[in-house]
């Protein structure tokens, strides 16, 4: 199995522990921002957790449950309660050197997207966000940006939801974000947390260097999360199966800035006239 790919460890609790120590792998030696976590939690089940030097995003990915954070108290959060409702996610902001935990109202699965913070935001609710439709045809894809870098809601964390709907693609055309080049390109780091609907569905996803010296293709099931250390990343749904993902980017910039692979890129160019 690719080092990239990372199973879940369970079906309840904290399924997914990713951090910048266990994420360093041959194939991401230079891995030191961001990271991100799973619980999957039975209603009444309780957690609690320090950020230390890391800013935290918490999305409810479903399900509900009690949220506090920096010694504050920001009631039930979550509303959908199966992700691929494609209801707007609830999402509260921890900053470093606080703690938060969370007790399930229900069932629920909370994401932690983590990145280093630099004390420049306080614990709230975040806006939900509005849905945003991206592509054309079989590229057409559905968006929540959680956190992204119109809104100054952070210090390092970029973090998006994306809906493919079956058969489509997405993270399409394939594109970079791996060198440390503004305003041309922004390095960053990317998880990918994947979900199918039906739950017994896969998808792919292809990790890519242009020179050749990365390039994985990995079958993704619910809950997998892909490591995105450099290269391109595109994502497809098969017929029959939805794909829902979960993004979490950061590097020394909080900016998006990408460019898209040269033998690809005349996708985007038709797509846009």
């Amino acid at each position: 199995m690719s080092d990239l790919l990372v199973k879940p460890s369970g079906t309840t609790g904290k399924v997914h522990d990713i951090t910048v120590a266990n994420a360093k792998t041959a194939k991401s030696p230079d891995w030191n921002y961001v990271g991100f976590a799973l619980h999957r939690l039975k209603a009444g089940d309780a957690i609690s957790e320090e950020a230390s030097d890391r800013e935290i995003i918490l999305v409810m990915v479903e399900g509900k449950a009690e949220i506090s954070a920096d010694g504050e108290s920001f009631g039930i959060q979550g509303e959908r309660m199966n992700v691929f409702e494609q209801i707007a996610p609830h999402s509260v902001y921890v900053p470093n050197g606080s703690t938060w935990s969370a007790t399930a109202a229900t069932d629920c699965t909370i994401g932690v997207c983590t990145a280093p913070g630099h004390g420049g935001h306080t614990a709230r609710v975040l806006p939900k966000p509005e849905k945003v439709t991206r592509g054309k045809g079989a590229n057409t894809r559905y968006i929540y940006p959680i956190a992204m870098e119109d809104s100054d809601v952070a210090d390092s964390l970029l973090v998006t939801e994306v809906f493919t709907p079956a058969g489509n693609w997405s993270s399409y055309p394939p594109h970079r974000h791996d060198e440390d080049n503004y305003p041309e390109m922004t390095y960053l780091e990317e998880t990918y947390y994947h979900r199918l609907n039906p739950e017994q569905g896969y998808g792919h996803q292809r990790v890519f260097t242009e020179d050749g010296s990365l390039d994985e293709t990995m079958s993704v099931e619910s809950h997998d999360v892909v490591l995105v250390p450099k290269g391109h990343h595109p994502c497809g749904a098969p017929y029959g199966y939805e794909m829902y993902y979960l993004n979490v980017m950061a590097g020394p910039m909080r900016k998006w800035r990408f460019q898209n692979h040269p033998d690809h890129d005349w996708i985007a160019q038709r797509d846009a006239d």
